[in-house]
């Protein structure tokens, strides 16, 4: 595999030992622990978050982020417990985002981040399950698709960043430009408040946007971020063969959900279903609703 981009922590001793910390505060504000594996991939080391049983378990679900994201946001507040106690959770830090994996990145318009996603399943000694992935994870998600159908029962794809290009209103750019340049508490908060949330529906605890905000701006700050961006993947998207769950926020302001729902219903040939949340936000990870669903599905097709 051909590494496009590196990306890497600033200090990265003392940023990944503050990133471990950060865990250990969500993992007290949720009275729970998780289960750590590093396994060995074409883009360096993964790490992957492990919840729910490790034995018993009815199914697997595998967990893809977002960009700029930890896959442990999709528990802020316990959210994975909408999902069901008898799952089999892996949340996968994806390569070259702001975690505790290498920051080697393959060309994003390649198949190659399908290719590693197969071989996190190797790892993992997944022979199939179900996947998830909320953004820049709902691209990682269909990649994996087109690559290796055969290993995935379901995707579920959350506010995906692959099926339009980023949105160029200058609300949009504003709002995600804002912590970039000067990145705050106060202005992170900003971002959140007008394109990942839509309050007072679509909201989370107190002390998980602390966190969530404490976390924003260490990855903004504090990583070196070569990666590149999700993209609209035109014909690729026709390749796909398996099926496709669509959840959808109707305030999301980074890839409004008209357009998304229309190329869905074009070129995802196995889209089983497509459903809009109202006053929900681009993250929809967080929306308890929305992951009660994903569980009700997979308890539906087991």
């Amino acid at each position: 595999m051909k590494i496009h981009s590196q990306s890497k922590f600033k200090n990265e001793f003392a940023d990944k030992d503050y990133f471990e910390k950060w865990v250990s505060q969500l993992e007290s504000h949720n009275g729970r622990h998780y289960g750590s594996i590093e396994i060995s991939t074409s883009l360096g080391k993964t790490h992957v978050w492990s919840h729910g049983p490790q034995e018993g378990y009815t199914d697997t679900l595998v967990i893809f982020p977002g960009a700029r994201t930890t896959s442990l946001i999709w528990d802020l507040d316990k959210g994975l417990d909408q999902l069901s106690d008898s799952l089999r959770i892996f949340m996968v830090e994806t390569n070259g985002l702001p975690n505790l994996s290498d920051g080697s990145t393959p060309d994003i318009k390649s198949l190659d981040y399908g290719h590693w996603a197969t071989e996190v399943f190797d790892q993992l000694q997944l022979d199939q399950a179900f996947v998830a992935g909320a953004s820049f994870g709902g691209l990682i998600a269909l990649k994996f698709g087109i690559v290796s159908p055969h290993r995935i029962k379901a995707a579920f794809l959350l506010n995906p960043g692959c099926l339009q290009t980023f949105s160029l209103t200058l609300k949009n750019l504003y709002y995600n430009l804002l912590p970039v340049f000067k990145p705050t508490k106060e202005n992170v908060s900003k971002f959140l408040d007008a394109a990942i949330f839509s309050k007072p529906n679509h909201q989370i605890s107190d002390q998980a946007e602390k966190l969530l905000v404490d976390y924003e701006v260490f990855a903004i700050s504090r990583y070196l971020d070569k990666t590149q961006k999700p993209y609209y993947m035109g014909k690729q998207l026709e390749e796909v063969s398996i099926p496709i769950y669509l959840l959808l926020g109707d305030q999301d302001l980074l890839f409004p959900v008209k357009k998304s729902l229309a190329v869905a219903k074009k070129q995802l040939k196995t889209l089983v279903e497509a459903k809009v949340y109202p006053q929900v936000g681009h993250g929809i990870e967080t929306y308890a609703p929305a992951l009660q669903y994903i569980g009700e599905k997979i308890n539906s097709l087991k």
